[in-house]
């Protein structure tokens, strides 16, 4: 039975490729993440290690706001005394924050959130162990910095030169002293480095005479543990000290935890990829056998028993699972290739390292490939085994007798209303458990429409059948005929295409309505012609503040200055803002008072938190500062409660005499005239034209807060397309199957006068007919969950609607037609050339 198995294998060479390039790409997939994270997983474990070889002890302290006003950080004291302690070599205090340089054009070096700045620590032979100079030393005066070697190179900067550098304010110049290469986690992430004199990057970062971290350099075979629980008795108690090893093996977790999460949504997609898959390999199987009927009758009539067809059937498909598994698992190892190779190109960095060929990839690769090959085989097989000799010598095509198409589409139709149920139930539900509910129940829903699709075979192409008469005369008849011929066959292979456009369409519609529920929630809510921020993410400086208030043209500048203080018992966040201005920048429905109060040194309070705590317009409020500093606010203004907006607005100057180090995400400006090219680079030339500095029109900040979801729904777009691609070749499978079981019936068609043109026009027709049937299934239940998932988080985004993209799904339905046009090339084609009286012969 082996070798009969092997012998059918190769006796459909063309039908078989494409079930192997099926299972082929969801192995690739499957193989190549697990190489990919294992790779980079080393990676980053092997630099984590490196880059705290000399570390012996690492001390941190990072104050809260409250704290940070009496102990902002490990003071010059401090370090002495440690450096003082028995053991200990060296000590690098650290002080850091962002720090960008622009290229030669004026574009940010690096990516926004990994350029960072710190302080050159030498040790007492003048080096600091952190920074291996390949040219020049370190800064020894304040207009002075150092730069790795990558952001000198790609900036063209050379020992001498002067070079801008942008923090979150105006831009300075400083002379270059040094270049150097470091392990520093930062220039390894694609980012940049600059390293400043230390009394410099703590004005900058901290404050003059205090840092951040501090690294512990101790003498051999001194141990790491004793040391540290003596560096614990010298340093503040909120400070944090570790092992260098213990740093790295955290850190190095840290990176693990990072790429599991990306190794789940990558494996994901594989699964959805091989799950489509199965249809494929079910169809291919399903249309084999039926090709063999008389020869597995004549098996049965023999002597072959029920288990040896079946054993046969699975055989090959254990073939057909090692050979697509092992090119696969080949496929996988230069995807893992492209992908390291691939974040180069977003100036992402990866650690030097060979690619890590484990035992899990491999195992796992051909583990799923067989597995998933053999169980979508293992129904035809044991189909198969059931057809009786006589019969099946008596008619080349078995069709499914009534009662199991009742008992199938009874199971399918069970299936779909659990399903269904628990969506509703999952939607009126909310939250977490409501969405788990909701992923229950569209499970479930997608097993029972995939059971029950030939079922509705017969009425959804119904609908769309006379439109293609009318246009396209007896091909789109015949087509229609043809499509509707074997309803399973048609289901299996529209649900190939149903499974992806449900998730397409449900990605779509949760996008687009939660897009346009953002664009309530803030580009609605903002009156100013521009947005200024850090493209790191980070605070803005007051020096930027000043500096846009001086720009020429405008007319109303205001900060949402992020802010907080204890009100009647319970610690609120609180906007800092420009009295007069913040009206003019931002929309503010006050509902009593006046915001001018605020100019008074009055507060403005959302409604919901006035009616919370009882306040009205002229109460006084006691309020505790982050500084523990005590005093008494007065309500000014109610206004209506906005996402954009924090429950409290204040005078920014008095949240500046409580907080030390106040931090601005953005800065509002509004300009005579309106935006225009001439006002925006008169905002930018005010920022010393700071390339960290992003000066944002309204147009930008929609595509700010609207573009993360563009991008998401671009990557899931993108990696759908995998499981789009293998419905395509199910679709091709079908066709072929069609053309080889109507060759006498095409033979015929051509011998009354349908010429090759109508011929391969029907085809293509037909294809276009399963295609749209799997789109339209998929496009409905898609937007199902979608409506579903929207009612869950309703509550935590006001303003959400369902919008249904009809645009979106025009193009999906005109794409779907498009995939089945293509895939029906090969199939058209060969029908089209079938000999009229040999195809008239054939049985």
């Amino acid at each position: 039975m082996f070798r009969t198995a092997l012998r059918n294998v190769l006796a459909h060479k063309a039908r078989l490729l494409m079930t192997v390039l099926a299972v082929m790409l969801g192995v690739a997939f499957v193989s190549g993440t697990l190489v990919f994270t294992d790779t980079l997983s080393q990676a980053f474990r092997n630099q984590s290690a490196k880059s705290y070889d000399d570390v012996a002890v690492a001390v941190s302290l990072r104050p809260n706001p409250e704290e940070a006003v009496k102990n902002p950080g490990l003071s010059q004291r401090t370090v002495d005394e440690v450096a003082k302690l028995d053991g200990v070599t060296a000590v690098a205090p650290r002080v850091d924050g962002f720090a960008g340089v622009p290229d030669k054009n004026g574009k940010l070096i690096g990516v926004g959130w990994s350029n960072k700045g710190t302080n050159f620590a030498p040790g007492k032979d003048g080096k600091d162990p952190a920074l291996a100079f390949t040219t020049g030393t370190g800064p020894a005066a304040a207009d002075q910095i150092a730069l790795d070697k990558d952001t000198a190179d790609k900036g063209g900067y050379k020992v001498g030169d002067r070079v801008r550098v942008a923090t979150n304010g105006p831009v300075k110049e400083f002379t270059l002293s040094g270049v150097f290469t470091t392990e520093d986690g930062a220039v390894n992430a694609g980012g940049s480095l600059v390293v400043f004199d230390a009394p410099v990057a703590q004005k900058l970062y901290l404050k003059p005479g205090y840092y951040s971290d501090m690294n512990v350099t101790a003498a051999p075979g001194a141990d790491a543990e004793k040391l540290r629980d003596e560096v614990l008795k010298v340093v503040p108690k909120a400070a944090t000290a570790q092992t260098g090893q213990a740093l790295a093996d955290q850190q190095a977790e840290d990176i693990e935890a990072g790429l599991g999460a990306l190794n789940q949504v990558l494996l994901g997609f594989a699964g959805i990829a091989l799950f489509v898959g199965i249809f494929l390999i079910s169809n291919t199987f399903t249309m084999l056998v039926a090709q063999r009927t008389k020869e597995l009758a004549l098996m049965r009539a023999v002597g072959a028993s029920r288990r040896q067809i079946t054993r046969s059937v699975l055989a090959e498909a254990g073939i057909v699972g090692l050979l697509a598994s092992a090119v696969g698992y080949v496929l996988g190892i230069g995807l893992a290739s492209a992908l390291r190779s691939g974040m180069a190109a977003f100036d992402m960095k990866v650690p030097d390292g060979e690619l890590v060929l484990g035992a899990t990839p491999a195992v796992a690769a051909f583990g799923v490939g067989v597995v998933i090959t053999t169980l979508a085989a293992w129904l035809p097989g044991r189909r198969a085994a059931k057809i009786p000799p006589v019969a099946a010598m008596n008619s080349v095509h078995a069709t499914p007798n009534a009662k199991s198409l009742v008992v199938r589409n009874s199971i399918g139709a069970a299936i779909t209303a659990i399903g269904a149920v628990l969506i509703v139930l999952g939607a009126n539900t909310g939250g977490d458990e409501g969405r788990m509910t909701i992923a229950g129940g569209a499970f479930a829903t997608l097993i029972g429409v995939i059971v029950l699709i030939p079922f509705l075979v017969r009425p959804v192409i119904a609908l769309i059948r006379p439109l293609f008469e009318t246009v396209f005369g007896i091909s789109g008849k015949l087509a229609g005929l043809n499509a509707v011929r074997n309803p399973r066959r048609t289901g299996a292979t529209g649900s190939a295409l149903a499974i992806g456009l449900t998730l397409v369409t449900g990605l779509s519609v949760i996008g687009v309505s939660a897009g346009q529920a953002l664009d309530k929630m803030t580009v609605d809510q903002i009156k100013a012609d521009y947005m200024v921020t850090m493209a790191s993410g980070g605070g803005l400086s007051h020096e930027a503040l000043t500096a846009l208030e001086k720009a020429p043209g405008v007319t109303a500048v205001s900060p949402q200055q992020a802010g907080a203080f204890d009100l009647k018992g319970t610690y609120v966040s609180a906007s800092g803002v420009t009295p007069g201005d913040i009206g003019k920048v931002l929309k503010v429905e006050v509902v009593n008072g006046s915001l001018a109060s605020l100019g008074e040194g009055k507060i403005a309070v959302a409604e919901k938190t006035a009616t919370s705590r009882g306040l009205k317009v002229g109460s006084g409020v006691p309020v505790e500062y982050l500084d523990k500093k005590k005093g008494t606010l007065t309500v000014g203004a109610i206004y209506q409660d906005s996402e954009f907006l924090s429950p409290v607005l204040v005078d920014a100057k008095i949240l500046d005499a409580h907080d030390p180090q106040p931090y601005i995400p953005q800065i509002f400006v509004s300009t005579d005239g309106g935006p225009s090219d001439a006002n925006e680079r008169a905002l930018a030339k005010a920022m010393g034209d700071n390339p960290a500095i992003t000066v944002l029109d309204q147009k930008d900040i929609r595509d700010t807060f609207g573009g993360q979801i563009n991008l998401l729904l671009n990557i899931m777009y993108g990696l759908l397309a995998m499981a789009l691609l293998i419905a395509v070749l199910g679709v091709v499978n079908t066709l072929a199957m069609s053309v080889f079981e109507r060759q006498q019936e095409i033979g015929m068609i051509r011998a009354i006068g349908l010429d090759r043109r109508r011929v391969k026009r029907m085809v293509r027709l037909e294809a276009v007919v399963i295609s749209v049937f799997g789109a339209v299934v998929g496009i409905g239940l898609g937007t199902f969950l979608a409506w579903a998932l929207g009612k869950t988080f309703e509550s935590s985004l006001p303003g959400y609607a369902l919008v249904v993209p009809w645009d979106r799904i025009g193009l999906f339905v005109v794409l779907a037609a498009l995939v089945g046009v293509l895939a029906s090339l090969w199939p058209a084609r060969s029908a089209a050339k079938l000999n009229m009286l040999s195809a008239i012969k054939a049985e």
